[in-house]
C-alpha cells in the first residue's frame, strides 16, 4: 500500500533563537496551510516516538540529533542545515553530526536533505556523502508582506538577528559596526537574539549607547525592527542557507555579508545592490566599507515568495512521497 500524502508530519525543532527553530515553525504552517497535521517536538522526543517513526504514514522531518533517529525511521526525511565545523562544535560533536548524516544516507527509510547548494558540495566534496535533495529554508508568513511604503518608519539601525555564537563572529563586526556609526550621527546598532557571546559582547560595547541588545524577540518584534533597520549585516563565513538574510531582504534592509555560505544562494541577482559582499577574512576595512555601501541602498525590497511556507512544504512532500509499494521515497527533488 502507498501513501500519496501523510496522515501527520513529525517535525523536530532546535533551539528557540536561532535558524533550526524559525524553520520547524515556518514548515509547520506550510503543511497545516495544506492541510496536514503537524507536531512539532525536541530532538530527544522525536528519537522516541518509536510507533510514528515506524509508520511509513507519518512523514518525519529530522533535524540536529534527531537525525540519529534515522535507522529506525520508515518515511524520513534528515535535513542538514549546514555542515560540521570542529572548531566551533568540537571534534567529538564533529564526528557525531557526521555520523548521524551517514546513518541517513544508509537508511532505506530515510534520505538526507541539505538546505543549500553550499552545504550540500561540502557534504558530499568533503564529506562523502550522497546529499538526495536540496530545498532552501521557508519563512514564516509574515515576513512575506512587506511595509506599505506610506507607513515607513525612518530606517536608523545596522541589526544583527540570530544566535549569540562564536560561529557567528559578531565580535570582529563590532570595530567596523563602529567606524560607520562614527560617520553617521543618529544611527545605532541593534543586537537581537540570544547565545553564549551576549556578556563577553555586551562588556566590548559597554560605554558606548548605540549599541543596544534585545535578547530573543518574537517573529512580529523581528519584523518590526527590521523596517526600522537601514543595514541588516552577519559574520558568519560558513553560514547554511540564512533565514535572517531572507527576512531582512524582504522588509527592505539592506544586506552586508561575508562573500562566501549559502546566503549567496538567495538572491544573486541582488549581489552588489541589495547585498554587499565582504572578505571572508572578516577584515575591518572591508566590513566597513561594505557597510558603508549599503547604507546608500535606498530601494532595498526583495521578493521572497519562492520561500513561503506551503511552497516549501509541497517541496518536503515531494521528496517524501512514495512511488510504489515497498518504495518510501521518490527519485530526488530539488527545489
Amino acid at each position: 500500500m502507498t501513501y500519496e500524502y501523510p496522515s501527520k508530519v513529525l517535525i523536530s525543532g532546535g533551539h528557540e533563537v536561532g535558524g533550526v527553530g524559525s524553520f520547524a515553525d515556518a514548515l509547520r504552517i506550510g503543511f497545516t496551510e495544506l492541510g496536514i497535521p503537524v507536531e512539532i517536538v525536541s530532538p530527544s522526543q522525536a528519537i522516541m516516538r518509536y510507533r510514528e517513526l515506524r509508520d511509513p504514514r507519518v512523514l518525519k522531518i529530522l533535524s540536529t540529533s534527531a537525525v540519529f533517529a534515522a535507522p529506525l525511521a520508515r518515511r524520513a526525511l534528515c535535513i542538514a542545515h549546514g555542515f560540521p565545523c570542529a572548531k566551533h562544535q568540537g571534534w567529538m560533536k564533529t564526528l557525531a553530526i557526521l555520523g548521524s548524516y551517514r546513518l541517513a544516507t544508509m537508511s532505506r527509510g530515510s534520505k538526507l536533505v541539505v538546505v543549500s547548494a553550499y552545504g550540500a558540495a561540502h557534504l558530499e566534496s568533503i564529506f562523502g556523502l550522497r546529499v538526495d535533495a536540496v530545498v532552501r529554508n521557508p519563512v514564516q508568513p509574515l515576513f512575506l508582506e512587506p511595509c506599505p511604503a506610506d507607513q515607513q518608519p525612518p530606517r536608523e539601525a545596522i541589526t544583527y538577528v540570530g544566535r549569540l555564537h562564536y560561529s557567528k563572529s559578531i565580535d570582529r563586526l563590532i570595530p567596523a559596526m563602529r567606524d560607520v556609526l562614527d560617520e553617521n550621527p543618529g544611527m545605532c546598532a541593534w543586537i537581537i537574539g540570544d547565545g553564549p557571546m551576549r556578556s563577553e559582547l555586551e562588556r566590548a560595547t559597554a560605554g558606548d549607547e548605540r549599541f543596544q541588545f534585545f535578547g530573543a524577540l518574537s517573529a512580529v518584534e523581528v519584523r518590526d525592527r527590521l523596517r526600522r533597520t537601514r543595514v541588516f549585516v552577519s559574520g558568519c563565513v560558513t553560514e547554511g542557507l540564512g533565514i535572517a538574510y531572507i527576512e531582512a531582504l524582504s522588509q527592505g534592509c539592506a544586506v552586508a555579508m561575508p562573500a562566501t555560505g549559502g546566503g549567496l544562494e538567495i538572491a544573486p541577482e541582488c549581489v552588489g545592490h541589495q547585498i554587499q559582499l565582504f572578505s571572508p577574512s572578516l577584515d575591518r576595512r572591508d566590513v566597513s566599507s561594505a557597510l558603508r555601501k549599503a547604507i546608500n541602498i535606498t530601494d532595498a525590497f526583495v521578493s521572497v515568495s519562492g520561500f513561503a511556507p506551503r511552497a516549501i512544504a509541497s517541496a518536503y512532500l515531494a521528496i517524501g512521497r512514495p512511488s510504489s509499494e515497498g518504495d518510501p521515497f521518490l527519485t530526488e527533488v530539488s527545489v
